[in-house]
């Protein structure tokens, strides 16, 4: 089976994510800036014009398909990286996916999400498969 990764993180944590991701493998993610509100409802700012609320904070959204025996080393890498303990640090959401066509070649299943030097190909230095 596969899943897909829904993790909504603040901006100025992207690099150190993707870089992390990198590092253990995952090759192949989607990236969009998303803004939103969470428990907090936005935060509140004090200028020479007076209090307003922002309620509306930007963020990224990163989407990573992978097979789900990547999925718990993953989301522990997201979740060392991006958190912060502050309010806002993010969520990640997890979901089934049903099928994967890559659309150049055809490949369907767990080759359409597969690529050279990837979580899935990778010999980590233990000599065990991930």
């Amino acid at each position: 089976m596969t899943k897909k990764i829904e993790a909504i993180i603040r901006e100025d944590q992207f690099n150190d994510v993707k870089d992390a991701l990198r590092k253990i493998g995952i090759v192949g993610m989607n990236v969009c800036e998303v803004r939103g509100q969470g428990r907090q409802g936005g935060i509140l700012l004090t200028g020479r014009s007076g209090t307003y609320q922002i309620d509306m904070l930007p963020r990224l959204q990163l989407n990573i398909i992978l097979s789900d025996h990547n999925v718990e080393r993953t989301v522990e890498t997201i979740l060392n990286v991006a958190h912060s303990g502050n309010i806002g640090d993010g969520l990640i959401f997890i979901y089934p996916v049903e099928e994967v066509i890559r659309i150049r070649t055809g490949e369907r299943g767990h080759e359409a999400i597969t690529y050279d030097n990837d979580i899935d190909t990778r010999v980590p230095e233990n000599g065990k498969a991930t």
